[in-house]
């Protein structure tokens, strides 16, 4: 059995490599940089914005539940130095049966960049063309039983965002935070503050947005045929980074609010209210990165939501993408 001795020896040699160690991580610069290396990467994943609303009917409530088909999207990049292009498509057929959920067609637009601890999105999205979720279960008039789904091809969604995140750490980058060009050396955490401005909708092409069969005739806001909203508010939060044996691993979490101006339209009248509505901000991402390769899984959620005093309209936009490259030269 060891010696008291030998137990402090022992237990010093760990102190002393823990502290090497530490000495180590604190030497080496927080982020490793690849911008003047020639980045080629690929992407691929699908996004989704799904909507519930929650109308009146009768003595109670439905809840219809909207849900888009989608195609896996592949995307082609390349980086170096400031320059950066992104080229996405979609590829494969849909991932849902069309019978049943019938066809969407989807258009994303983006533009993000950094300005010292300020990191700004311009983020725009539509899709057209919905499925209500088990129509059949709350219309008992509904005839094609079978899919159980109601078609909504004219249903569309609209999403501009504006946004810009404050990180009060100057070690927080984005740049690296993504792993394309740029990975980090050692943890990284730092508060932040999220300012946001949205502009954000669902239109029927003049139609109700509720199906006939499970609206009140009588309510102007069953009968809407769009219903939007403009609105802009701060989500504080905080960010965490690290990077352990080349596994880099980072994410975020914000909650706050927004002011709002909400509007409904019935036969081209359109009516508007102010109010207030929650928001929060997470965003996920994991994944390997040396100095030559990196692949990465990334997530990312956001929602909007619209609340008339009997009527309620929440969307939850969800991403997840698989992306890998190369790195190439000195």
């Amino acid at each position: 059995m060891p010696s008291s001795w030998e137990w402090k020896i022992k237990l010093s040699s760990v102190f002393l490599i823990l502290s090497f160690y530490g000495r180590v991580q604190e030497s080496l610069p927080p982020i490793e940089d690849f911008k003047n290396k020639k980045v080629f990467y690929l992407d691929a994943g699908y996004n989704s914005a799904p909507f519930r609303i929650e109308s009146p009917y009768g003595n109670q409530s439905v809840k219809l539940k909207y849900k888009n088909n989608f195609k896996t999207l592949l995307g082609i990049g390349f980086a170096y130095k400031w320059f950066h292009l992104r080229i996405g498509f979609p590829v494969f057929n849909n991932l849902k049966s069309i019978e049943k959920w019938g066809e969407s067609e989807q258009f994303n637009l983006g533009v993000n960049f950094s300005v010292r601890k300020f990191f700004f999105d311009v983020d725009f999205k539509t899709i057209q063309g919905y499925a209500i979720q088990n129509y059949a279960a709350l219309d008992s008039s509904f005839t094609p039983i079978e899919t159980q789904n109601l078609h909504v091809p004219d249903v569309g969604t609209t999403n501009f965002n504006l946004n810009a995140w404050y990180f009060h750490d100057r070690d927080f980058k984005m740049r690296a935070l993504r792993g394309i060009q740029a990975h980090y050396n050692k943890p990284v955490h730092t508060w932040y503050v999220k300012g946001t401005m949205n502009i954000f909708g669902v239109d029927n092409n003049g139609k109700p947005i509720v199906p006939a069969g499970v609206s009140e005739m009588n309510n102007d806001k069953t009968q809407a045929s769009a219903l939007s909203a403009i609105d802009f508010g701060i989500i504080p939060g905080y960010a965490y980074v690290n990077r352990i044996k080349n596994w880099q691993f980072s994410g975020w979490l914000g909650v706050g609010g927004v002011i709002q101006s909400k509007f409904y339209v019935l036969s081209n009248d359109t009516r508007g209210f102010l109010g207030l509505a929650p928001r929060y901000d997470i965003r996920l991402l994991g994944g390997y990165s040396d100095k030559k390769y990196f692949a990465f899984l990334v997530t990312e959620f956001d929602n909007k939501s619209i609340r008339f005093s009997d009527l309620k309209y929440n969307m939850n936009y969800y991403s997840i993408k698989l992306l890998g490259g190369i790195r190439l030269g000195n």
